[in-house]
């Protein structure tokens, strides 16, 4: 049974329906099978395993198939029931699933990176796997040929990918933080821009089509939501977490987001309000209120006579600050600080208590947390990580029960 972790009370919480061990080594990814009482995963110990629900009550493997090298991540289209591994060596391979989920045949195999493969997804409109590897970049081939389309580098590992199957736009994401938005096409590609934002690497990515808003978390610990249709740049920032952000899962008709981090935090973000961006940093050489100088401005300590001070800023005005202007602490939810940050005395005093309403709450999953997938029509989410242990969840307690039409496929 989960716990939570959050000093406020909490009633609804995430409820531990099933553990799944057996794995040897870590489980990189895992997702819910629609309409069936079911898991796929992929392992570090090289086996793919479709578990399914036995009357007992616990999962069994129904599949359970070896491959030349880790398994890294996986893409699954249960219409088609096609599935495609990408592993440690770069490779992606496709397999067939059989109807009754206890046979699985080898489709292709697609030479796709010269190194681990980080992420992938199929497109049936287009008949392409896009996938993202260590090797510092993005390719794209077609599942009808097994050819190469296009390939485009970046200068560091590309870590994740979310991909808009209407427009055939890609969004990836790398190890300097940076998210690059690609337009796809066959044997060519261009550029559209770069978003810049976090200040560590990008661990996780969240694409919905409908209101056209990007989720990305990251080792820095927060999560960005950037809204690409309005074309405004707008972007909310969410901090609540103590640790690195790995997975993320945007429920539509509910308008929360649910997030997971490495230490096996997980939290539900309501989305259904108007948040306020997070201002600019200000850059000043002395304090903005009290005006006493910066430790390195020279001038203005020596015409003073007076020590430098250090310098911060206030997160809800983002005026440069010293210690003694910004010795309070406050949430502010509506601007994304869910634990109580650095602000300004001015800024504290016009916090109100109804402002510290959260707007997220937060609970234990007890073990790390690498990949994460939701079925919302059930109420169902899957967790898996580096301690081998998969575990299925209800989450209808948190989220809602009313998510028939609240998930955006992958």
């Amino acid at each position: 049974m989960a716990a939570e972790i959050h000093s406020r009370p909490q009633t609804a919480r995430p409820v531990l329906l099933n553990k799944i061990e057996g794995h040897s080594d870590s489980v990189n990814a895992a997702v819910l099978i629609p309409k069936e009482d079911g898991v796929i995963t992929v392992s570090e110990d090289r086996t793919i395993r479709v578990w399914l629900k036995r009357d007992s009550g616990q999962y069994w493997p129904s599949i359970y198939h070896t491959v030349s090298s880790p398994c890294s991540c996986m893409s699954y289209h249960h219409d088609s029931r096609r599935i495609f591994i990408g592993q440690d060596n770069g490779a992606v391979v496709e397999f067939l699933i059989s109807e009754d989920f206890n046979k699985m045949n080898h489709v292709k195999t697609y030479p796709a990176h010269q190194n681990r493969v980080s992420d992938m997804v199929f497109s049936l409109e287009s008949e392409w796997v896009v996938s993202t590897g260590h090797d510092k970049s993005v390719s794209w081939m077609c599942t009808q040929s097994g050819s190469m389309l296009g390939r485009h580098y970046f200068t560091s590992w590309a870590s994740c990918l979310q991909y808009d199957h209407e427009t055939q736009h890609a969004f990836v994401g790398d190890y300097s933080g940076q998210i690059t938005l690609l337009k796809l096409e066959k044997q060519t590609y261009s550029t559209i821009t770069t978003l810049k934002g976090h200040e560590g690497s990008i661990g996780a990515l969240w694409w919905d089509p409908v209101q056209r808003l990007l989720f990305s978390g990251a080792s820095d610990h927060s999560i960005m939501m950037w809204d690409i249709g309005g074309r405004k740049g707008r972007t909310l920032l969410l901090q609540g977490h103590h640790e690195r952000v790995q997975a993320l899962c945007y429920l539509q008709f509910t308008r929360q987001l649910v997030s997971c981090s490495a230490d096996g935090g997980i939290a539900v973000w309501n989305m259904d309000i108007q948040r306020e961006e997070a201002p600019q940093w200000l850059d000043s050489d002395s304090c903005q209120k009290c005006e006493q100088p910066f430790f390195w401005n020279i001038k203005q300590m020596w015409d003073s006579k007076t020590l430098g001070l250090r310098q911060h800023h206030c997160r809800k005005c983002g005026k440069a600050v010293c210690g003694k202007c910004s010795s309070k602490r406050s949430t502010f939810p509506i601007m994304g600080f869910e634990f109580p940050v650095r602000v300004c005395d001015t800024c504290f005093d016009t916090i109100k208590e109804e402002d510290r309403t959260p707007l997220a709450t937060f609970h234990e999953g007890k073990h790390n947390i690498a990949h994460m997938d939701m079925d919302p029509s059930r109420g169902l989410m899957v967790t898996c990580g580096s301690d081998r242990i998969v575990k299925i969840w209800d989450m209808t307690q948190v989220v809602g029960c009313s998510l028939a039409t609240g998930f955006s496929p992958r």
